[in-house]
């Protein structure tokens, strides 16, 4: 069996200009008109199984690739999935992806992603480059966009999930938890369990903060002690959770009390510091972390921290997006999965 050289033989300057394999060409080894591959492609249950034999076999010889953008104009679908997270190295995030990404392939959609930091703008190129490629679905991060962005995504009229967080108000489907109860859980189990002084140390991004802001509000009472705070603008590490226990201390003077943090990374952070000082954990400096991260429960001491079933949050955001493609039950427009305080050690 031989195959036909399809390309151009001439371009500029009289140098070959391949166009690669074509439709008419892997017909033409399989013994079919282009039409019939076309209908293979889109429908298999339309052709013998003899003839989609010869064509999936001319395909592989060829390497042939359809055209997905062509294919998704006929058909209004191009198996393709788009997700913007803020980081893929953050394994809150990643573990997210996982989970989301696994149910999607199982059932033949691919993923195109893109890290889109915690700049609405950024997020807005984002969102409008992915939407030329005519995604079948987009998930989102957060629930706080640009104008511009929400307006790209309602009138693209295609199922969006906003996952990590809820909102009364999602552009189409989101599926979350409360940043702000949360918070104000984490307040309730420090005071409950009898910390008079508290101190944050918080991450820059917008959730981070609002889960700082409700932990303030819910702790404080009239005329007690006001919280101590330490934000940066940046993104979580080991570091700034020791530079920020260093300021505490020295700064702030800030002893027999709970340290709270936006993240399990930072609330190491502080431990290694305190370690690192001399400081019993939890008996003159309590930490709380957030995330639950594998680590979380193997530190010396062990980090009590707040879980979130990140695995559970990818596979509901899946299952909804499948659920509104493919025309199953619709899901409902707010999925709240909740949050688990997880007491250990450090508190």
């Amino acid at each position: 069996m031989s195959v036909h050289d399809d390309r151009q033989k001439t371009g500029r300057g009289g140098t070959s200009a391949p166009r690669g394999v074509t439709m008419a060409a892997v017909g033409r080894l399989a013994g079919v008109s282009q039409v019939t591959v076309s209908r293979a492609l889109s429908d298999p249950s339309k052709v013998s199984p003899e003839t989609l034999r010869r064509i999936r076999e001319a395909i592989e010889v060829t390497g042939y690739v359809p055209n997905a953008v062509a294919g998704a104009l006929a058909s209004r679908r191009s198996k393709l999935i788009t997700a913007l997270v803020p980081s893929i190295t953050n394994i809150v995030y990643s573990s997210m992806i996982q989970t989301f990404t696994g149910e999607l392939r199982a059932q033949d959609y691919q993923i195109l992603m893109s890290e889109t930091g915690f700049d609405p703008k950024v997020e807005e190129a984002a969102v409008a480059t992915h939407l030329s490629r005519r995604p079948d679905a987009v998930l989102l991060t957060g629930i706080h966009h640009s104008p511009q962005t929400r307006r790209m995504l309602l009138a693209a009229e295609i199922p969006v999930v906003e996952l990590w967080d809820i909102t009364d108000t999602p552009i189409d489907l989101c599926v979350g938890f409360s940043h702000v109860e949360s918070g104000r859980a984490v307040a309730r189990f420090c005071r409950e369990a009898g910390y008079l002084r508290a101190a944050t140390v918080s991450a820059g991004d917008e959730r981070a903060i609002r889960r700082k802001d409700a932990f303030v509000r819910e702790f404080g009472r009239p005329g007690g002690e006001a919280v101590q705070e330490v934000t940066y603008a940046g993104s979580a590490s080991l570091v700034r959770g020791r530079e920020a226990l260093v300021r505490l201390l020295d700064e702030a003077g800030f002893r027999n009390g709970v340290v709270v943090c936006s993240s399990d990374l930072l609330a190491h952070g502080v431990v290694i510091e305190a370690a690192a000082r001399g400081l019993e954990v939890p008996g003159e400096i309590a930490v709380v972390g957030f995330g639950d991260q594998d680590y979380a429960a193997h530190i010396v001491p062990s980090l009590t921290t707040v879980r979130v079933d990140r695995e559970a949050l990818g596979r509901v955001a899946a299952q909804a997006i499948l659920a509104r493609i493919e025309g199953g039950e619709p899901p409902p427009a707010v999925t709240d999965l909740g949050f688990e305080i997880i007491r250990r050690e450090s508190a």
